[in-house]
C-alpha cells in the first residue's frame, strides 16, 4: 500500500511538473510569437495551436496537485466564524459536494472520449489533423484524480478548510 501511494504521489507531483513545464513553454511561445510580428515574420501555426492546448492541459494537469494542496481558492469568511464542531461538518460537506460536481464531469469526460473515439472525430487547426479523443482525454483523468483528493477530505484528517481567514496569505 505504501508503494501504491507513493506511485499515486508521484503521478500527481508528475502532472503538476508538466504543467508548469506548459507554463514555461506558453511564455517562451507567447515572446517567440510576438517577436516574430515584430519582425515582419508570420509566426508558425503550430506555435498558435500548441499555446491554446497548452492553456487547457496546464490548467487540468495542475489541477489535482493543487487540490492535494490545498492551493486552490476559497473563500475563509464564513468557515473562520465557525465553531469547531461546525467547522468539521461544513467542510467536509463542501468537500463532499466537490467529490460529487468532479465525478459528474470525468463522467462527462470519459463519455465525451469515448464519443470522439467512437466518431473519429479531428480536430483541424493550423493545418494539423489531431485526433479528439486526445485533446479531451485530460478530462476523464484529472477530473477523477480530482475527486479523489477531494474525497481525502471527506473521510481523512485534515479538513479543506483551515478555518482561519488569510491563513494562506
Amino acid at each position: 500500500m505504501h508503494y501504491a501511494s507513493q506511485l499515486y504521489r508521484g503521478l500527481l507531483n508528475g502532472m503538476a511538473v508538466v504543467a508548469a513545464l506548459t507554463l514555461v513553454w506558453l511564455m517562451v511561445a507567447v515572446v517567440l510569437s510576438v517577436l516574430m510580428r515584430n519582425f515582419g515574420l508570420q509566426p508558425w501555426s503550430w506555435l498558435f495551436v500548441s499555446t491554446e492546448y497548452g492553456m487547457f492541459y496546464l490548467t487540468l494537469l495542475g489541477a489535482p496537485w493543487l487540490v492535494r494542496e490545498k492551493g486552490h481558492v476559497h473563500i475563509e469568511l464564513l468557515t473562520a466564524a465557525l465553531p469547531p464542531t461546525m467547522l468539521q461538518v461544513v467542510s467536509r460537506l463542501v468537500a463532499l459536494l466537490c467529490v460529487l460536481a468532479c465525478a459528474v464531469l470525468a463522467w462527462k469526460g470519459f463519455d465525451l472520449v469515448m464519443t470522439h473515439i467512437e466518431r473519429g472525430s479531428t480536430d483541424t487547426r493550423g493545418g494539423y489533423f489531431i485526433p479528439r479523443w486526445i485533446l479531451t482525454s485530460a478530462y476523464p483523468i484529472c477530473f477523477g484524480l480530482m475527486a479523489i483528493e477531494f474525497f481525502r477530505f471527506v473521510v481523512g484528517r485534515d479538513l479543506l478548510h483551515s478555518g482561519q481567514a488569510g491563513i494562506a496569505e
